[in-house]
């Protein structure tokens, strides 16, 4: 078997293997959650507003038909 390829962690920059790690891209448990709280918190947001454009109409739209 080839080796894991590996990534830093998105929350504190840690180099984690990719392939066997559970929280992947995470490299904890406790990254994982302190990012989730963090976007619970509202400390994250997204670059731009939803429009009425960006939700589906019908259930068409929806299932991507």
């Amino acid at each position: 078997m080839g080796r894991d390829r590996r990534v830093r962690c998105p929350y504190c920059g840690r180099e984690t293997e990719l392939d066997s790690n559970p929280h992947r891209p995470f490299c904890s448990r406790r990254c994982r959650l302190m990012d989730l709280g963090a976007w619970l918190d509202e400390e994250y947001t997204i670059s731009s507003p939803i429009t009425e454009r960006d939700i589906p109409q019908s259930r068409h739209e929806r299932e991507g038909e």
